[in-house]
């Protein structure tokens, strides 16, 4: 996805109390402000405040649903294709399943405060290693109303003042949703500021909001590879980016293969719009004769387009004639979309080479009964989140117990894989004394 959507001017007057809107500056400033309170509030007020946050959702499901109903309608006269429509959608489904997020990140351990690790030195001073909050998050996101949300809930959990931004395709559904969560933050005794919104007004908004130095404290932006670009271009404000899923699923000589077909379908089928989808089947040399033909037969029915090399072509059977050829950027593509690459390999050496060259980090798979290849499979794999007989699809913060997730980071510097409030936390050493001086 690209960050190209338009976006509404902003409002130049101040927000209400609760009505997280404003400036760039404003927004960001009054986070930093509630970010000092945020950083000692205790668990319990944050825990009421997830709490409230989740009822209001509940209890204002129609005028969530009627804001969504307008961002769709917009969406379709602009064009969006399907996944983008997907991950747009909201429902009382959709809306409940939010509000569960909520509370099971309210189940969630406080991060704050705990003791990493902890010793006694020679000399008798006690070290301690503390989570601590960054301070101020701002996530940047595209489409989806969710993160909204999760992103808030995630902030609020770990001690951070969050600055939201969405894109015009999301906007009517964003107000309502930070409106909505601001309100009965503040409700539950959260520092007014504390989930804040800057409307979107373009790219020169976004870079303003990528060099608030000394107030923002980390940017998370979770989009395509345009909005990661317009990032890296102007953000003086350290970046962890949620990057693109260019995944594979790799079915080894020895895979159970009706394992192996109900897994690539998962993959590809079940959300083919997310980061966590597969776009890559890979499939080795032995296995391929049996598989291949049974398996692109049910990738097909379930209204998945093909391309193929011409291994796969040789041995794909009545399905053939329906198989594309596929060109070196489909390897490198993320589609987004019911489009899959496959390829046939001599090795999971060789499988393992076409994952990393090709491979964006973020989820990958191995389908096999053979124990020395998964572990060959995982350590050779450069990826945040590797999968032995299981779908990529499991990449997701609610799936690893988080509650939700910022992002899946791709990144191998603070966080990698999906962001959940241990993640949202730095850290900070503790050293106590008796009158120690160095010598």
């Amino acid at each position: 996805m690209a960050i190209h959507e338009g976006f509404a001017p902003l409002r130049p007057q101040q927000p209400a109390a609760g009505h997280p809107g404003g400036t760039v500056a404003d927004v960001c400033l009054a986070a930093r402000d509630a970010a000092r309170t945020l950083a000692t509030l205790d668990t319990d007020t944050k825990n009421a405040a997830l709490q409230a946050i989740a009822e209001a959702l509940i209890e204002r499901t129609q005028e969530i649903v009627e804001a969504n109903a307008r961002d769709m309608e917009a969406g379709r006269s602009n064009g969006l294709d399907a996944a983008l429509l997907d991950r747009l959608a909201l429902d009382p489904a959709r809306i409940a399943a939010i509000a569960a997020g909520s509370r099971a990140i309210l189940a969630l351990p406080d991060p704050v405060g705990e003791v990493v690790e902890g010793r006694r030195l020679p000399n008798g001073l006690d070290v301690r290693k503390l989570r601590v909050p960054f301070g101020v998050v701002a996530v940047v996101y595209e489409a989806r109303p969710n993160v909204t949300i999760d992103a808030a809930s995630l902030c609020l959990k770990s001690g951070n003042a969050v600055v939201l931004r969405g894109s015009s395709s999301a906007m009517h559904s964003n107000a309502v949703l930070a409106t909505i969560a601001a309100e009965a933050a503040i409700g539950a005794g959260v520092p007014d500021g504390a989930i804040g919104l800057v409307a979107g007004g373009g790219r020169e908004e976004l870079a303003e909001l990528a060099t608030q130095d000394g107030v923002v404290d980390l940017i998370f932006p979770r989009g395509g590879e345009g909005l990661k670009a317009a990032l890296k271009a102007v953000a003086t404000v350290p970046v962890i980016y949620a990057a693109s899923g260019n995944c594979h699923v790799f079915v080894d000589a020895c895979a159970d293969l009706d394992a192996a077909e109900a897994i690539i379908l998962n993959a590809k089928v079940q959300r083919p719009g997310v980061c966590n989808a597969a776009e890559t089947l890979l499939v080795h040399a032995t296995a391929a004769p049996v598989f291949l033909p049974r398996a692109l037969a049910a990738l097909r029915a379930a209204g998945v387009e093909l391309r193929v090399d011409g291994r796969t072509r040789a041995l794909a059977g009545s399905v053939a004639p329906a198989l594309a050829d596929a060109t070196e950027q489909d390897w490198a593509t993320e589609f987004l979309a019911p489009v899959l690459a496959v390829r046939v390999v001599d090795s999971i050496d060789e499988a393992i080479e076409h994952v990393n060259e090709y491979g964006s980090g973020h989820s990958e798979a191995i389908v096999t009964n053979d124990a020395g290849s998964a572990r060959t499979f995982e350590r050779g794999v450069d990826a945040a989140c590797v999968y032995v007989n299981a779908s990529t699809r499991f990449t997701d913060g609610g799936e690893f117990g988080m509650g939700a997730e910022i992002g899946n980071s791709t990144q191998k510097l603070h966080a990698r894989g999906p962001i959940g409030v241990r993640e949202l936390c730095t850290f900070k050493y503790v050293v106590a004394g008796d009158g120690h001086v160095r010598p």
